[in-house]
């Protein structure tokens, strides 16, 4: 008996032991399954991170790059685009054309009027020394015996023009045996003010910064052209250029009419001159031309009659 019950509970110790084993393996189990769960979320919320970090990094470079589209418009309009004179800015402008249009409003005021019998040129001379010996001064010059110019801005600009008008016009002359229109004389001014550029040694690595008044008379009559560095001309019965324009321009729509005489157009272009030159007018710091219908340059003593005339 003894023995039976020895036998007995050694069973019964082996059971409670292989039950321990299993209970101990399905712990193991359990935590076994527990840790890949843990591994699976926390990679789950490694990858779902990475994916938001990645969305908001696209959504930055976007902002980043509208933004600096944005500036560029903004900024890039005055620095970049007008340092070329052969790139146009998103807005369609030449900024460098513009800029010499904007010298031109620096230089001296020049008028000019066309009547029946022809076109007065007035212009005034700026001596800026005592020294300075004022017929030196040159702001109206003959192009042809039937054209003459006045200017304002950069005189030196203004002589490459007028010079490469001469030569044309005295090439017309001898090879068609007669005198080149005045509209034909602007249009060859204007096309060498076109001629700026980039890269190219024969042309202005810059706009001409003169605008001119061209008075000629030929077969058609009288008339007059204003020019601009853009090369662009227009047809005018009066025009003003230069620091005094827009006063000047104002006051020759006032007084302007197309049955005005010669010598009443002389009164009229140097009584304006000298509201916007708001000085003294003599001799010396002002200049008179006419073109009827051959150019003719004031001296001293004819536009002395003029100003006793005011």
């Amino acid at each position: 008996m003894e023995w039976w019950e020895g036998k007995r509970r050694g069973e019964e110790a082996f059971k409670k032991q292989k039950g321990a084993k299993k209970k101990l393996s399905g712990i193991k189990i359990q935590l076994l399954s527990s840790c890949l769960v843990s591994q699976a979320e926390t990679k789950e919320k490694k990858q779902s991170s990475r994916s938001l970090f990645n969305s908001h990094l696209f959504l930055f470079s976007l902002a980043c790059d509208r933004l600096y589209s944005l500036f560029s418009k903004m900024f890039l309009t005055r620095t970049e685009y007008d340092r070329g004179v052969n790139t146009f800015s998103p807005e369609g402008r030449l900024f460098q054309v513009e800029y010499a249009i904007e010298a031109i409003k620096l230089g001296s005021t020049a008028i000019g009027l066309k009547t029946k019998e022809g076109v007065v040129l007035a212009v005034e001379k700026r001596v800026t020394s005592p020294l300075l010996e004022p017929s030196s001064v040159e702001k109206i010059m003959e192009v042809d015996e039937h054209i003459g110019c006045a200017m304002s801005g950069l005189i030196a600009d203004a002589r490459t023009l007028v010079e490469h008008a001469r030569v044309e016009t005295q090439n017309h002359r001898f090879s068609y045996g007669e005198p080149m229109t005045v509209e034909s004389t602007t249009q060859a001014i204007c096309d060498l003010a076109l001629r700026f550029g980039e890269g190219d040694e024969e042309s202005m690595s810059r706009p001409f910064g003169v605008s001119l008044l061209i008075a000629g008379h030929d077969e058609h009559g009288p008339s007059l052209y204003y020019t601009d560095p853009s090369g662009t001309f227009w047809q005018c019965n009066a025009k003003a250029i230069g620091s005094g324009s827009e006063g000047a321009d104002t006051s020759l729509q006032e007084q302007f009419n197309k049955d005005l005489t010669l010598q009443e157009a002389e009164t009229i272009a140097l009584s304006i001159l000298k509201q916007v030159m708001e000085e003294k007018v003599t001799p010396n710091n002002v200049d008179i031309a006419k073109v009827a219908p051959t150019y003719h340059l004031y001296s001293p003593a004819e536009v002395e009659a003029v100003i006793a005339r005011l």
